[in-house]
C-alpha cells in the first residue's frame, strides 16, 4: 500500500545545507583565488600558456562560484529560490567561457605558438589542486542535490572539470619536463572543452532541474517503502 509523504527536506535541514553550500562555495573561492595568482605568476615566469590558461579557468571559476554564493547569501529559502535562475546563467556562462579558454590554448600550444620552460611550481600546484578540488566538488554535489539546488550542482561540475584541468596540466607539464612533450596535454584540453560545453547546455536548461525539490506535492512510495526516482540532475525526488 502506498504510503503519502511531503516531498524535500525539512525546512531545519534545508537551512543546514545552505550553510554547508555557503562555506564550501567559500572555500573554492578563496581557493580559486590562490591558484590563479600562483598559476598566472609561474605561467608568465616560464612562458608556459598551459599554466596561463589554468590561471584564467581559476577566475572564470572563481565567477561561477561567486554567483552560487551570491545565491546563498540570502537568509530565507524563497528568496535562494528565485535568484536559482539567474546563478544558472552565470554558471553556464563560465563554462562557455572556461571552454573558450581552454580550447585556445590548447590550439596555440598545438600549433607551436609559444615554447614553455619547465614549471616546478606548476606541477606542484597541479597536483595540489587535483587532491584538493574532488573534495570540494564532491561535497557541493552532495548538498546541491540534497537541497535540490541546480546551480549549486552545476557549480560542484565546474569544479570536478578543474579537477579533469589539473590532471591535464600535470601531465603536460611532467611530459614537459621529462620527454619534451607537450601534444598530448593540448589533445585532452580539448576533449574536456567539449565536456565544458556540453555542462553549458545542461546549465543553461537547469531551471527545471531538481523541480522535485521544491514541489509541493506527495510522492507516494512503494511497498518497500522508499523512493529512488531521481530527476535529469541526479536530485532525489523523496527525501
Amino acid at each position: 500500500m502506498a504510503t503519502a509523504i511531503t516531498s524535500g527536506p525539512s525546512l531545519a535541514r534545508r537551512e543546514a545545507l545552505a550553510h554547508r553550500v555557503r562555506l564550501l562555495v567559500l572555500v573554492t573561492i578563496t581557493y580559486n583565488t590562490v591558484e590563479a595568482v600562483v598559476a598566472l605568476t609561474a605561467g608568465s615566469l616560464a612562458s608556459s600558456a598551459a599554466l596561463v590558461g589554468f590561471g584564467l579557468d581559476s577566475i572564470i571559476e572563481t565567477s561561477s562560484a561567486a554567483a552560487v554564493a551570491w545565491q546563498f547569501s540570502a537568509r530565507d529559502d524563497e528568496t535562494r529560490q528565485h535568484r536559482e535562475r539567474t546563478a544558472l546563467r552565470v554558471v553556464a556562462g563560465s563554462f562557455v567561457a572556461l571552454a573558450v579558454f581552454v580550447a585556445v590554448e590548447a590550439v596555440r600550444a598545438l600549433a607551436g605558438a609559444s615554447e614553455p620552460e619547465p614549471s616546478t611550481v606548476g606541477i606542484v600546484l597541479a597536483a595540489t589542486s587535483l587532491v584538493v578540488m574532488p573534495f570540494l566538488s564532491a561535497a557541493q554535489r552532495r548538498a546541491g542535490r540534497e537541497l535540490g539546488s541546480a546551480s549549486a550542482v552545476a557549480d560542484s561540475k565546474q569544479t570536478l572539470l578543474c579537477t579533469y584541468l589539473s590532471a591535464v596540466l600535470l601531465a603536460g607539464l611532467v611530459l614537459h619536463a621529462t620527454l619534451g612533450w607537450t601534444a598530448a596535454d593540448s589533445i585532452a584540453a580539448l576533449v574536456i572543452a567539449g565536456l565544458a560545453l556540453k555542462e553549458a547546455r545542461d546549465a543553461w536548461r537547469g531551471e527545471a532541474c531538481c523541480a522535485a525539490a521544491h514541489a509541493p506535492a506527495a510522492r507516494a512510495l512503494g511497498a518497500a517503502g522508499r523512493c529512488d526516482a531521481r530527476d535529469a540532475c541526479g536530485c532525489a525526488c523523496c527525501p
